[in-house]
C-alpha cells in the first residue's frame, strides 16, 4: 500500500503497526542509525513518517504479519479535523458495503476521497464489518475527551433491563416480554426501540445483539453529523446480517425538533448529554411533552425523561443513563414527584464508578414504564425499587470499568422482581413506599435508601460479637507466645544486601514490566497482573495479561517486593503464577543457600525499606539491591522463619479483628440510633 510521505506516526503508533512494546520501538531507534529521523514532535513525544517508517520496518524483517488497517489508521488521523477523519471513516463503510454507492459527503476534501476508496478495497479484502469496526474504535480513542460513549456492556445491559420490565402489548394481564424471549411485540409482530441520543449508535447495536424476536425496528436520532454518519454506517452492517432489523437515523436536536413526534415505541434507551443549560428551556416552555412539569433550565436531563416518557406505548420501558445529582437536585423534586406518583418511575440503579464516562462518578440507571392499557390486572404501584450497586466497581484494576458479569446479573436479579412484591431481593436492593419518598426532598438516590435495607438482624450482630470474641482469643494466644521471645540486643550481627546475595548467586532478581500492547493470540495463556495500584487497593490482581517470556512471572515460592515507599512490603508467593507490573520484583532462592520465609521476613521489616528508600515523596523508589538480609546460617534461618510466620500471622488476626470490630461498632451504633434496642 502506497502512504503518503507527510503522515506522521508516534512510536505508540509504531509499536502498534509492529505489534511490539513502545519501549522496543524506543531500543529500535537508539540502537539502529538506519532508523528513520523525526519529522516533527517533541524530543518527548517525537513523530515520524509513516512511509519512512513502513520501508524501515520491512527492510529489517519487522514487519511480517502486519495488519494493513494499522497502516490506514494514520491517514486517517492525519486528515485533521474530527469531523472530517469521522465522515471519512463513514463514507469508507458505505462503500466497503456497496462499491457502486455515491459519497454522502461530496464535501470531502480531494484527499479524504482517495483514501476513502483505499478503505473500502481493504475492507473488502479483510472483512467490511471488521475494518469499520476497527476504524470507528481508533477514531473514538483518539478524540475520547471530546466525545461521550455508552460502552457496550453497559448498552448490553440497559437493553436486558427494558425487556425484563416492559409489558408486552396483547399478552393479557400485564405479562412481561420475557428478556427479549419470544416476540412479545404486540400486533404487528415487530419491535420498536428510540435512542433520540444515539451518538455512534452502541444502545441500538446493543438492541440487535440482546433481542431475539424476529424483527426489529431502531429510530435513532442525532444533532452531531459526524456521529450520526458513523451511527448509520455501523446500523447498516447490522442490517445486512440481520434480516428483520432495520433503522432509521436523523440528524437532528430530538428535543428542539423531534423527527419522530407522534410516534410510539416498546422501550427507548438513552445516554443523554449532561448538564447542558442550552438545551432550549425558552422555545420549549408550552411543550405538550411536559405533562410532569417544565423542566428548569438546570434539569435538561429531567427534559430528556420526559421525552423518553411522551413516546413510549402502553406498557413500554424506558432506561435512561443520568448523573446522581439528577435525583437529588432541589429544583427537581416535583417533577420527580409526579413521576412517581404516576408509577412511570419504578426503578433506580446506583452504578459502580467507571461504569461510562465521567469515569470518577457513580452513574445511575432510571428505570421508566408507562402505564399499561385497560387490559392489565397489575395493581398501581406503591413502591418504588433502589437498587445499590456500586460494590461491584474493580478499583485499581488494569482494565477499566466494574465486574460487568457479576454486575449485569446482579442488577437482574433485582429488576426482574420488580412486579413480584413477595419476591426476595439480593443485598442492597430495597422495595420502598411511595409515601416514604414523597416529602419535601423527593431523593431517589439509592444509598439513602439501600442502607437502611440491609441493616443485620439482631441474631446477625450475636453472631457477629461471637466471631469476634473468637478471633479476639486467638489473637491473644498468638500475643503470649510472642511475649515469651528473648531478644539479644547486647552483640550486633552481620548482615548482607540484596546485591551482593545475587552476585553470590544465592538468589535471582528479576524486576517486573509494564505489560507489552500487542495483541494476544487465539489459545494464548493469560494470567492475573499485579501491580502497586493493586497493593494500595485491595492486593486483588488486575486484568489477565498474555503470558510471554517477556514478562516477570513470580510463581509458589517466590518472594514478591514491591519497590516503591508508599506500598513497600514483602512476602512469599503462593498460589498459580502471576504477573509482576512496574515496581515490582520477583527473588527467587536457592534453596540450599536461603530460606525463603526467612529471607521475606527480614525484606519485610519497616526499616529496612525507609534505609534503602530515597524518601522525596510517597511515590520514592526503594532499591531493592540495598536492602539488608540477616546473614546466618540455614539452620538458623528456619528457626528465623518460623518467628516471622507468627508474625505474620499475629498481623492477619489483628486485621481481621479490626475489621469485625468496627463493623460491629457501626452496625450496633445504627441500630440503637433507630430505636431498636430493648432495655
Amino acid at each position: 500500500m502506497s502512504t503518503p510521505d507527510a503522515v506522521p506516526v508516534s512510536l505508540a503508533e509504531i509499536a502498534r503497526i509492529a505489534g511490539v512494546g513502545r519501549a522496543a520501538v524506543s531500543n529500535w531507534r537508539r540502537r539502529h542509525d538506519s532508523f528513520p529521523t523525526r519529522i516533527g514532535g517533541t524530543d518527548v513525544s517525537p513523530q515520524f513518517s509513516l512511509a519512512e517508517v513502513e520501508n524501515w520496518l520491512r527492510e529489517n524483517g519487522k514487519l511480517k504479519d502486519i495488519d494493513g488497517r494499522e497502516l490506514l489508521w494514520p491517514r486517517f488521523e492525519a486528515l485533521g479535523s474530527r469531523d472530517g477523519s469521522g465522515l471519512a471513516v463513514a463514507d469508507a463503510a458505505r462503500r466497503m458495503r456497496s462499491p457502486r454507492k455515491r459519497s454522502a459527503h461530496p464535501g470531502l476534501p480531494a484527499e479524504a476521497r482517495e483514501l476513502v476508496e483505499e478503505a473500502a478495497k481493504l475492507g473488502r479484502k479483510e472483512g467490511p464489518r471488521e475494518t469499520f469496526e476497527f476504524l470507528l474504535q481508533r477514531w473514538l480513542d483518539t478524540h475520547v475527551r471530546q466525545l461521550s460513549t455508552t460502552p457496550p456492556p453497559l448498552a448490553a445491559l440497559m437493553t436486558r433491563i427494558a425487556l425484563a420490565v416492559r409489558l408486552a402489548e396483547g399478552r393479557g394481564n400485564g405479562e412481561k416480554d420475557g428478556g427479549g424471549r419470544g416476540d412479545g411485540t404486540g400486533k404487528t409482530g415487530e419491535l420498536t426501540v428510540l435512542d433520540p441520543a444515539c451518538g455512534t449508535g452502541h444502545l441500538p447495536a446493543a438492541v440487535a445483539q440482546e433481542y431475539d424476536g424476529p424483527r426489529v425496528r431502531v429510530l435513532a436520532c442525532e444533532r452531531d453529523p459526524a456521529l450520526a454518519a458513523l451511527a448509520g454506517a455501523r446500523l447498516g452492517f447490522l442490517e445486512e446480517e440481520k434480516p428483520g432489523f432495520r433503522s432509521e437515523i436523523a440528524t437532528a436536536d430530538a428535543l428542539r425538533a423531534d423527527p419522530f413526534a407522534g410516534t410510539d415505541v416498546d422501550i427507548a434507551l438513552c445516554n443523554p448529554p449532561f448538564n447542558e443549560r442550552d438545551w432550549g428551556y425558552e422555545e420549549l416552555a408550552t411543550d405538550q411533552r411536559w405533562t410532569h412539569g417544565l423542566p428548569p433550565r438546570t434539569e435538561p436531563e429531567l427534559a430528556w425523561v420526559q421525552h423518553l416518557l411522551s413516546h413510549l406505548a402502553p406498557g413500554g420501558s424506558a432506561v435512561v443513563v443520568l448523573p446522581p445529582a439528577v435525583a437529588s437536585r432541589k429544583a427537581g423534586r416535583r417533577i420527580r414527584g409526579s413521576l412517581l406518583r404516576t408509577g412511570m418511575l419504578r426503578a433506580v440503579v446506583a452504578l459502580p464508578p467507571g461504569s461510562a464516562q465521567p469515569h470518577s462518578v457513580s452513574l445511575q440507571l432510571w428505570v421508566l414504564r408507562s402505564a399499561p392499557d385497560g387490559g392489565s390486572t397489575l395493581p398501581p404501584s406503591q413502591d418504588a425499587l433502589f437498587v445499590d450497586a456500586t460494590r461491584f466497581a474493580r478499583p485499581g484494576a488494569r482494565d477499566p470499568g466494574p465486574d460487568w458479569d457479576a454486575l449485569g446479573a446482579y442488577v437482574l436479579s433485582a429488576v426482574e422482581l420488580l412486579d413480584q412484591p413477595d419476591g426476595t431481593l439480593p443485598g442492597s436492593a430495597v422495595r420502598v413506599p411511595l409515601l416514604d419518598l414523597l416529602d419535601d426532598e423527593v431523593d431517589v438516590t439509592p444509598g439513602r435508601h439501600t442502607a437502611t435495607g440491609v441493616e443485620p438482624s439482631g441474631r446477625e450482630l450475636t453472631e457477629g460479637w461471637r466471631e469476634l470474641q473468637v478471633s479476639l482469643e486467638e489473637l491473644t494466644g498468638q500475643a503470649g507466645r510472642l511475649a515469651g521471645l528473648a531478644f539479644d540486643t547486647g552483640t550486633p550481627r552481620t548482615t548482607v544486601t540484596v546485591g551482593d546475595l545475587v552476585k553470590a548467586g544465592a538468589l535471582t532478581l528479576r524486576a517486573g514490566q509494564q505489560p507489552s500492547e500487542s495483541k494476544a493470540s487465539s489459545g494464548a495463556t493469560e494470567v492475573p497482573l499485579l501491580t502497586v495500584a493493586d497493593l494500595l487497593m485491595d492486593g486483588t490482581p488486575g486484568g489477565p495479561v498474555t503470558a510471554n517470556p517477556a514478562h516477570t512471572l513470580a510463581e509458589e515460592g517466590d518472594i514478591v517486593v514491591a519497590g516503591v515507599v508508599r506500598a513497600y512490603r514483602a512476602w512469599v508467593h503462593e498460589g498459580p503464577p502471576v504477573a509482576l507490573g512496574p515496581q515490582l520484583f520477583a527473588l527467587r532462592v536457592d534453596p540450599d543457600k536461603l530460606d525463603a520465609h526467612f529471607l521475606a521476613g527480614c525484606l519485610r521489616a519497616p526499616a529496612n525499606g525507609r534505609q534503602a528508600g530515597t524518601h522525596a515523596s510517597s511515590s520514592s523508589r526503594v532499591d531493592i539491591r540495598r536492602l539488608q538480609v540477616l546473614q546466618l546460617p540455614l539452620a538458623e534461618q528456619a528457626a528465623h522463619a518460623e518467628v516471622f510466620r507468627r508474625l505474620r500471622q499475629f498481623e492477619t488476626l489483628l486485621a481481621k479483628a479490626d475489621g469485625l470490630g468496627r463493623g460491629l461498632v457501626s452496625d450496633a451504633g445504627d441500630r440503637i440510633a433507630a430505636g431498636g434496642l430493648i432495655v
